[in-house]
């Protein structure tokens, strides 16, 4: 049974695969209802820009560069962090960008949503993101949010966690190089509307009520 949402989400039940490497397909996960409140618009007119700090090398014949060093990836509103990035140019002009971390920091990856003050945000030991499908494909120890403002509004982990920006949906599946012991696909959604008022009202109701310490346990009472 469909989970009531508010007006702009809309989400498909989510079955948690019982063996690993099952593949989980999330469509709807964060798909629009009415108007669609996609990653930012302007983003894919924006240039792409790479920064490194240790330089890298260029291969014009076959159209191909190497960053090192604490790469910074960016392109409007989406920003993607490496330790290296191989970055390659297609025959009609796109690119495709594999990115791998080091022992101890992952490849991270942030793009702002049309609704304010959301985002994408994710992290993976490697990671591919290709222009011409605009999606990004995050590789090993992968965990991928939504985020509204400070708070994690929905998360995604797995081995494999696939993310199409034009369409907003997630493809992912479990594995040996899932997060989790078991090798499962795990997802967390939080309550919206008026499920998340009365999540938020209720510690506070809680908080409200004094308690009142007592030094003597009361009497038992007789059998």
């Amino acid at each position: 049974m469909p989970i009531p949402l508010p007006k702009h989400q809309r989400y498909t039940p989510v079955f948690l695969p019982k063996l690993a490497g099952a593949a989980l397909a999330l469509a709807g996960l964060l798909a629009m209802a009415g108007a669609p409140a996609r990653a930012e618009k302007a983003d894919h007119l924006m240039p792409l820009n790479i920064a490194s700090q240790k330089g890298g090398s260029v291969d014009v014949a076959n159209q191909r560069t190497e960053f090192l060093g604490d790469v910074v990836l960016s392109r409007g509103s989406l920003v993607l962090r490496a330790e290296r990035i191989d970055l390659r140019e297609t025959g009609d002009g796109y690119y495709q960008a594999n990115a791998s971390g080091k022992t101890g920091k992952q490849v991270s990856f942030r793009q702002a949503r049309d609704v304010p003050g959301e985002a994408i945000e994710g992290f993976a030991d490697a990671l591919e993101y290709d222009t011409r499908s605009d999606s990004v494909r995050f590789l090993g120890n992968a965990v991928v949010r939504r985020t509204q403002g400070n708070k994690v509004a929905d998360e995604v982990t797995g081995a494999v966690i696939v993310y199409d920006n034009r369409s907003e949906i997630f493809t992912a599946e479990g594995g040996a190089t899932s997060p989790h012991p078991s090798g499962r696909v795990r997802v967390v959604l939080m309550p919206r509307g008026a499920a998340a008022a009365e999540a938020a009202i209720a510690p506070q109701a809680a908080s409200a009520v004094p308690l009142q310490p007592s030094v003597t346990l009361p009497p038992r009472k007789p059998l």
